[in-house]
């Protein structure tokens, strides 16, 4: 498959499951941050990516619940959370791969990274977010069908 229809997924450090998920991260400040500004921000904190904008952007905010196994072995302040609520954006990634550096700012948070084609999106992620990447798989599907041949596109989702 040729690369700009590929998506940007990792494996997480702590992952026990053998499974991926693409870059996600909080949004900072207390809710003067827009989700639009938080994506680009935590893609380059996680990867190192700065050369990626924004193309599309799901109005709805998705969601899941964590499994009671993991919500048990939580600690501090995630302890709270019943789940995360996500709002996904598609960004299109103009840089080389070169830029992609896991440990660019400080701790690592993924242990390695691949382009996948959309279609393996959902059979690869954890069972209790498999429903959401469903739905990210369907919305972005048709843009990036009509992107192909145009760009190379990377996806984030932050909560």
């Amino acid at each position: 498959m040729a690369p700009f229809f590929r998506l940007d997924f990792r494996r997480r450090v702590d992952d026990k499951f053998g499974t991926w998920q693409m870059p996600q991260g909080g949004i900072d400040g207390g809710g003067l941050e827009n989700p639009m500004s938080a994506a680009v921000r935590e893609l380059k904190e996680e990867t190192g990516i700065s050369s990626a904008r924004i193309v599309a952007i799901l109005d709805e905010w998705l969601d899941y619940d964590f499994p009671t196994d993991i919500r048990s072995g939580m600690t501090g302040s995630w302890v709270r959370y019943r789940g995360q609520t996500q709002k996904w954006c598609l960004m299109y990634f103009y840089g080389d791969e070169s830029e992609i550096d896991l440990e660019k700012f400080g701790e690592r948070e993924f242990s390695e990274w691949k382009w996948m084609p959309l279609e393996e999106l959902p059979l690869e992620v954890v069972d209790f977010k498999r429903q959401v990447y469903k739905k990210v798989a369907e919305r972005f599907g048709p843009i990036i069908k009509r992107r192909r041949g145009q760009e190379q596109l990377s996806w984030w989702g932050g909560k």
